[in-house]
């Protein structure tokens, strides 16, 4: 029996390579004890490799080995929780925040985002480079599905889109390899860095004002601190040492879009990514195509011609411009206090003052009381409402109830005509006096009592007007009815 505290030999000693080689596989010591006796017909115990694998756990593991790098030869990125924003209904809604930082001087990026997509890598992988001026020769990320499609060390399969920006940029990316955080160390220790530092204990309104608090965190805080490692500040490395060896900006934004048809609702606005963009009324009920990306919508009709640009809004947002709304949908009280006092200079002076007087007495309640003032306007002349906004504002009475009771009670004035002195169916006091002469003429044989002479008189001048109202002179018709004691138009009697 050995002494108490010698060293026994395991029976599992013979075997450590083959044990090793299943532990780094990731087997536990109930399956190594299976495939020891079924695969490879060693008889141990059960307990025997337990104890061995125990120890072997205990064993001192290598030291790792820091890796450093040279000016703008790397950069490492992840994703991390941000702090809450408010959305769209009131609501807490979680976002993340994408952070990147050059290996060697340790100059990082961060912007907040909603969801963990390629679209949203791409984007914010564009952001960082324009504010870094330049682009690192590889990007260090993990397998995360908005990357990597299939996860391998030795050959990954990566997002197409993703490789198509990289070849856009002129930069490679490098997954670390699955399980194996400590690939990416640096910007591991700077997603906490940004976790506890810029955004503990932080909510904000919108993600615009997350980003925006970010921005002026790295520049003011992250940028001028003395780093852990480098012993160094962080902006002054970047500027004097990396940022000249970085590989310069694409000429152009990487063009990729996503692309649909939408039919316009009644609205006037389509739908896309559960965001709302507003079209010309023209529009509605017509199918439009529409390519959208990170940043933009552009909608074009069915020749692929452009109809109108928005920027991309977060979920549940609309997008209106006030040009698309028809102007039979625009309430004048939505047109404002100011649009309604000025047309009421079209209806008068005195509607004027009086509506201004009492827009300043009244304040904002007084904003419909002038669109009732301008229903009045539809129903009566100008000069009414005129002259009842003039009494009310002398008498200081500023309630549309006045002006009604004012117009009520005046109402319409008559209308005055004036006498006419000049006109051609009017004869002159001369054509009356040569008509008068003629009538008294007679001849020697014949007499004209003073009755003839006013009934001639009469008959010339309702003979005239006759003969003026159908253009002709006095025919046969016009000769006086027997025994009537009337004369012809020349009042001569001619002799038989």
């Amino acid at each position: 029996m050995p002494e108490a505290g010698a060293f026994t030999r395991s029976d599992c000693e013979p075997h450590r390579e083959l044990i090793l080689g299943l532990l780094e596989h990731g087997l536990s010591a109930q399956r190594i004890w299976q495939d020891l006796r079924t695969e490879h017909g060693i008889e141990v115990s059960y307990y025997s490799v337990r104890r061995f694998v125990r120890h072997l756990g205990e064993a001192s593991p290598l030291p790792f080995r820091r890796m450093e790098c040279m000016p703008g030869e790397e950069a490492q990125l992840d994703f991390g929780r941000g702090a809450p924003v408010a959305g769209a209904n009131g609501r807490q809604r979680r976002t993340w925040f994408f952070r990147i930082v050059l290996s060697h001087s340790r100059k990082g990026y961060t912007e907040g985002v909603f969801r963990q997509t390629t679209d949203e890598l791409i984007r914010c992988l564009e952001n960082a480079f324009d504010a870094f001026g330049g682009v690192p020769e590889t990007l260090v990320f993990d397998n995360a599905k908005a990357a990597v499609i299939r996860p391998d060390w030795y050959d990954p399969e990566l997002n197409p889109k993703l490789e198509a920006f990289c070849r856009h940029a002129d930069t490679v990316l490098l997954p670390t390899k699955p399980r194996t955080p400590r690939h990416k160390g640096k910007v591991e220790s700077d997603v906490d860095y940004v976790k506890n530092n810029a955004l503990k204990g932080r909510q904000f309104d919108s993600l615009a004002a997350q980003n925006e608090h970010l921005a002026h965190w790295e520049a003011t805080v992250a940028d001028t601190r003395i780093h852990g490692t480098t012993r160094r500040q962080v902006k002054q490395v970047f500027e004097e040492v990396e940022r000249p060896t970085l590989k310069p900006l694409p000429d152009e934004r990487f063009p990729f879009f996503q692309e649909a048809t939408r039919i316009v609702h009644r609205d006037g606005h389509i739908e896309v990514a559960k965001a709302y963009y507003s079209l010309p009324p023209e529009y509605v009920g017509r199918t439009v195509w529409v390519r959208w990306d990170a940043r933009l919508v552009r909608i074009l009709d069915h020749r692929l011609n452009p109809i109108m640009m928005h920027a991309r809004l977060e979920e549940g947002r609309f997008s209106t411009d006030p040009n698309h709304l028809h102007p039979h949908k625009v309430s004048a009280v939505e047109r404002g206090a100011g649009h309604l006092l000025h047309r009421t200079r079209l209806i008068g002076q005195h509607t004027h003052d009086w509506a201004k007087a009492m827009l300043d007495g009244r304040g904002i309640e007084g904003v419909r009381v002038l669109v009732g003032l301008h229903a009045l306007a539809k129903q009566h002349s100008s000069n009414v409402l005129e002259d009842a906004c003039e009494i009310a504002h002398s008498h200081g009475a500023y309630r549309l109830r006045a002006i009604r009771q004012l117009i009520k009670r005046c109402g319409p004035k008559q209308d005055r005509f004036e006498f006419m002195d000049d006109h051609p169916i009017i004869r002159t006091l001369g054509e009356y006096t040569a008509a008068a002469r003629r009538a008294i003429r007679r001849d020697d044989n014949h007499c004209v009592s003073p009755a003839m002479i006013s009934n001639s008189l009469l008959s010339a001048a309702g003979a005239g007007d006759q003969d003026r109202s159908i253009g002709r002179g006095p025919g046969p018709q016009a000769s006086p009815r027997k025994g009537s004691g009337a004369w012809p138009s020349d009042f001569t009697r001619r002799s038989p």
